[in-house]
């Protein structure tokens, strides 16, 4: 190959470059009316007749007003967005309008659909359906809680009968980890909350394929269970250490969590093919609903009203889901508990 034809190669691979990058940008962004409106927001600090009084600086970068402190009360700063930010969110609302008269549907801005803010809160549903999705994690674990600590019999050095006990903890507190985060991430998209909400998602999902594994092989001994457990913790591991503190990448780590989530519901799906577990039809119906959960994830769809799109749904449909879980390890905490006890005497 001569020297021409090599820098033609390379000139090709630049310009093949920059036009996957172009693809990846949202078409928000790359809108000529939203970036001459936030190129004037950013100097002006106005969007119409709205102006931001943190995107009013003096020659030295300081706002004029002094320092955020004497603007207003410490528990108002968590709703405080800055100046590129009001002036994306307050630019995208505008372009928005625009687009609805002319009867354009609407379109992503730097990644994201232009959802309606409530009281400074950036996704006001899905925070919602997060809430009520950790209440109800809360609920079953402290349910099942109760029902192996004071309902069911004990061994006589007071641990359960129960083999997995232990696991669903663990799953339970990873649980309510993750929707928390959920919940503050889709309150304030910011890089910190963003890593917290893919960090605690992937140790959950993670967690729960281990359980998975685990429950339907029905694996009791502790150095089989270090067997299954090892090398999905270490993937995880790194996964999440991956995220942090190399590349954030949505589209790697919603495959990841993909293949996870997907994997886990076939071997639940197999395991209630063939068990004759009593409560069986329940994770049937877990399933089921799982895999319609998915497919949400995977049809995205702009939100209704400026509050409800498929992310948000997705959280929803977790909260009945959730209840139906619990619900299924409590029976299954009964019948192996009952089994046990049978053997005993």
């Amino acid at each position: 190959m001569n020297r021409m034809a090599l820098n033609r190669l390379i000139l090709l691979f630049f310009a093949l470059s920059f036009l996957v990058a172009s693809l990846d940008a949202s078409e928000g962004e790359a809108d000529p009316i939203y970036k001459a409106c936030l190129a004037e927001c950013e100097k002006s600090g106005c969007v119409g007749k709205r102006c931001f009084q943190h995107c009013k600086f003096s020659s030295d970068g300081k706002p004029i007003d002094g320092p955020w402190y004497f603007q207003e009360p410490l528990y108002q700063k968590w709703k405080q967005w800055d100046c590129q930010s009001d002036c994306r969110y307050h630019c995208m609302l505008a372009r928005e309008e625009q687009r609805e008269k002319l009867g354009d549907k609407p379109v992503k801005y730097h990644g994201k659909w232009p959802f309606q803010r409530v009281y400074g809160i950036q996704e006001p549903v899905a925070v919602a359906f997060s809430a009520l999705s950790l209440a109800m994690q809360f609920h079953g674990w402290i349910s099942f809680f109760i029902l192996l600590n004071y309902k069911l019999p004990l061994r006589p050095d007071k641990r359960t009968y129960y083999e997995y006990t232990g696991l669903w903890h663990i799953y339970g507190i990873l649980a309510m980890n993750f929707w928390l985060w959920s919940a503050v991430f889709h309150s304030r998209d910011v890089e910190l909350t963003e890593k917290l909400d893919y960090s605690s998602a992937v140790a959950y999902i993670g967690f729960s394929l281990i359980v998975a594994i685990i429950r339907a092989f029905n694996v009791r001994d502790e150095a089989s269970r270090v067997m299954v457990a090892a090398p999905l913790i270490a993937f995880v591991t790194t996964h999440i250490l991956y995220l942090n503190f190399y590349k954030l990448d949505y589209g790697l780590n919603t495959k990841v969590c993909m293949a996870m989530g997907v994997t886990q519901l076939l071997i639940w799906g197999i395991w209630a093919g063939v068990t004759s577990h009593p409560s069986r039809w329940k994770v049937w119906l877990f399933v089921l609903g799982g895999s319609l959960a998915l497919l949400l994830q995977i049809y995205d769809f702009p939100p209704y009203k400026g509050f409800v799109d498929a992310h948000a749904v997705w959280h929803a449909a977790s909260i009945p889901l959730t209840y139906l879980s619990w619900s299924f390890v409590r029976d299954d905490a009964e019948f192996r508990t009952s089994a046990l006890l049978k053997k005993v005497k």
